[in-house]
């Protein structure tokens, strides 16, 4: 019989990846989202029936357990990187756990978490972001023991809100400030991303219960990364860095106002290093890692002043 997958989060910028590595392993996946009519570009990336959509709203159990049925596997990628301790409790604890209970209710054989590098229930003055990671993990774990918890670093990929913002600034900035110069990230490609997670969703006797953290092939520091995406886009300019010390005040007197470059709890999340403790866990996925050098360079064309017509030095 063949797989049938629930993805929650199915429309976002990892879920397409997902969808698309799933259908091409021959599964059937049913894509949850509070609008299927947003998700519809995900149908090219299947073959004729194998796509089906759910609505359901994580705030309501009956919707969630209704996604769940007869799934054989339930992946969660639900998640937000700015909000409120509120918000994130609500999505990354709170919508774990009915994920998690309805996966269990449903009777599935495998339930992957996708949570994050970093992620720490007994944070107390730490960033929420964090917390709120740990806390769901806990939720998942009590609902369903045998989850596969997933634990990337930084995700890149021609529609990440990362190398790509980062890019858009560069393009137009006469100067760019680098802010937390020294932090360290193990940029993880988010075709790889997908690869693993669909893995384990799949082959639950071999990957039950596991925790995997997973990243790139290399670690790099803020003022790395920036100053590579300013190489690649052709662009030659003054990149001063920002001692903590501001960054940590500004983020806190202006970081909640709509449209600030850095919320403080972000500003927090940026102290702690988003790099594999341990062996990275694509290599027990079966992936091989991709360095951003090698792809990244296929979308940040765009940023260059003539685009793929520009001569580099």
């Amino acid at each position: 019989m063949t797989d049938l997958v629930t993805v929650f989060g199915a429309s976002g910028f990892i879920g397409r990846y997902v969808v698309q590595e799933l259908a091409a392993r021959g599964a059937r996946i049913r894509a949850v989202t509070r609008d299927p009519h947003t998700a519809q570009f995900l149908k090219p990336l299947t073959a004729l029936g194998q796509l089906g959509y759910a609505k359901a709203r994580l705030s309501s159990e009956k919707e969630v357990r209704a996604a769940c049925e007869g799934a054989t596997a339930v992946i969660n990628l639900v998640g937000i990187l700015d909000g409120s301790d509120e918000e994130f409790g609500a999505l990354h604890r709170e919508g774990a756990r009915r994920i998690a209970e309805a996966a269990a209710g449903a009777g599935a054989a495998s339930m992957i978490h996708v949570s994050a590098i970093g992620a720490d229930a007994g944070l107390e003055d730490g960033p929420a972001y964090a917390r709120s990671k740990g806390e769901g993990e806990e939720a998942v774990r009590k609902a369903f023991a045998d989850a596969t918890i997933v634990r990337p670093s930084i995700v890149f990929g021609p529609e990440d809100e990362f190398l790509n913002r980062f890019a858009r600034l560069i393009r137009v900035a006469p100067i760019m400030p680098i802010v937390a110069p020294d932090a360290r990230f193990q940029p993880v490609y988010v075709n790889d991303l997908a690869a693993g997670i669909s893995e384990a969703a799949l082959h639950p006797d071999i990957h039950g219960g596991q925790t995997y953290e997973v990243g790139g092939p290399d670690v790099v520091t803020m003022r790395e990364l920036m100053h590579y995406i300013a190489r690649t886009i052709g662009r030659d300019i003054s990149m001063p860095e920002v001692p903590d010390a501001l960054t940590g005040t500004l983020s806190k007197v202006f970081g909640w106002m709509p449209g600030a470059p850095i919320t403080h709890d972000q500003y927090l999340m940026l102290q702690r290093p988003s790099v594999v403790s341990g062996p990275n866990g694509l290599s027990a996925l079966g992936v091989q890692p991709t360095p951003v050098q090698a792809v990244a360079p296929n979308w940040l064309v765009r940023y260059r002043k003539q685009g793929r017509f520009t001569q580099m030095a």
